[in-house]
Parts: structure tokens; sequence; C-alpha cells
């Protein structure tokens, strides 16, 4: 059984976004801070090392939509960044670490990926008990 083709436009949809959010990162690090009229951090290559690791969740994504239920694990280590990163801002945020204006970047960086995520992990889980063999279940 071949996963829905939803999975995979997903999976397309996240690689060409972490793509394209990275390179502008890595490219221009002070961007999104003068967006939210934020001064830049003292150290903007630690931002640009963020591009580059979401820029990297790009190729497993990529490599995952060609068979979300095969390639469940790069879905899975995804998803669990999509929820530390969250929670990472909440930590700054109460801490007045950062500001709150800040966190529009885990909205669409990470919580607006959380359903169809979970959802592929889920489609994947109930995949595999259905390929089990007899044997498998003494």
């Amino acid at each position: 059984m071949k996963s829905p083709r939803w999975m995979s436009y997903t999976l397309f949809a996240a690689a060409a976004y972490n793509a394209l959010w990275g390179a502008w990162v890595g490219l221009f690090p002070k961007a999104s801070f003068d967006l939210l009229n934020m001064p830049a951090p003292l150290y903007l290559p630690l931002w640009q090392s963020v591009g580059l690791m979401v820029g990297c969740y790009a190729i497993g994504y990529f490599i995952a939509a060609f068979d979300p239920y095969q390639n469940w694990a790069l879905v899975l280590v995804g998803f669990i960044g999509k929820v530390l990163g969250p929670l990472g801002m909440i930590y700054a945020v109460s801490s007045q670490q950062l500001p709150l204006a800040f966190a529009w970047n885990n909205i669409t960086n990470d919580v607006i990926w959380w359903i169809p995520f979970f959802l592929i992990l889920r489609g994947a889980y109930q995949h595999h008990l259905g390929q089990k063999s007899p044997s498998d279940s003494k």
C-alpha cells in the first residue's frame, strides 16, 4: 500500500519552505530582525547556523517525500524538531530573552506542520502494523 499523495506533496512543500527559509536566514541573517524591528544579535553567525540546520531538514523532507511510509524516521526527526522549537521559544519569551514577536518564526517554521507530520507518522505506523507477517504476532 502506497501512502496518499497529499503526504508527498506536504513533504515536498516542507522541503521547499525549509530550503528557502534556510537560505534566506543564511544569506540575509539580519533581515528577520529588521522585519520585526528588533536589534540583531551580536553573533549573527549563530543565527545563520540555524538557517543552515533548517536547510538540512529540507534534504530529509525531500527524500521522505518519495516514500513517506518507508522514510518515516526522517519525518519523525523533523516532527521532534518542530515540537522542540516552540518549546524553546516559550522558554526564551517567558525568560525575556526574546520578544513575543519573534515567535512568528515558530508559527511558520513549526506549528503549521504539526498536524500533517503527525498524520504522516500515524499513517506510517498503521501501514507498518498492517505489514507484519503472522509470525510477528507471537
